[in-house]
């Protein structure tokens, strides 16, 4: 007669979360001599090769940073492949950061850098500072304070909008990772 074999799977309440098993999991380390940090990061070995060497991130970032796209290439043939990777990549010209103009150290779109013009700040303020000049230039124009001025009404939605669009984009930066 055999013994039936249980695990710790079975009842209430449950040992372990499904999925755990005792058997060690294999870690694959990092291929660099002496390193023996877990190796998760993969870089390819040489270009158009489906070999992948597995750094750590540490290495992964020394890696990155000695890649040499046109090595191998004589000058008038890098010249050539970033001049065609320059034309089919035309479509990235409009993405954001090309946007950016004006004063300040190019954190801020054109729309924020109106924004803050309607705020009268400064291009490098930061946001509470914002929060306060919106605060006393709407407590200024509030259509309650200031009943019947049409132009006042008017400066109160121009700073609502201006509010917002720095609001807005306070909210990306804080949620980005980095």
């Amino acid at each position: 007669m055999s013994r039936p074999t249980r695990s710790n799977d079975w009842g209430f309440p449950r040992w372990r979360s499904y999925g755990a098993s005792r058997e060690a999991t294999q870690v694959r380390l990092c291929d660099r001599e002496g390193c023996d940090a877990p190796g998760d990061r993969p870089a390819p070995k040489s270009p158009n090769s489906p070999e992948r060497w597995y750094f750590c991130e540490r290495h992964a970032a020394e890696y990155n940073r000695n890649w040499n796209y046109f090595e191998g290439l004589t000058a008038e043939e890098a010249a050539k492949r970033e001049a065609e990777e320059r034309r089919d990549a035309g479509g990235f010209a409009e993405t954001k950061h090309y946007g950016w103009a004006g004063p300040g150290d190019g954190t801020r779109s054109r729309d924020e850098m109106r924004a803050l013009e309607v705020l009268e700040l400064d291009p490098d303020v930061e946001f509470e500072a914002i929060r306060t000049a919106w605060r006393r230039l709407a407590k200024e124009n509030h259509p309650d304070v200031k009943p019947g001025d049409a132009e006042a009404a008017q400066r109160f939605h121009a700073i609502q909008a201006a509010y917002d669009v720095l609001k807005s984009a306070e909210d990306r930066r804080q949620w980005r990772p980095d």
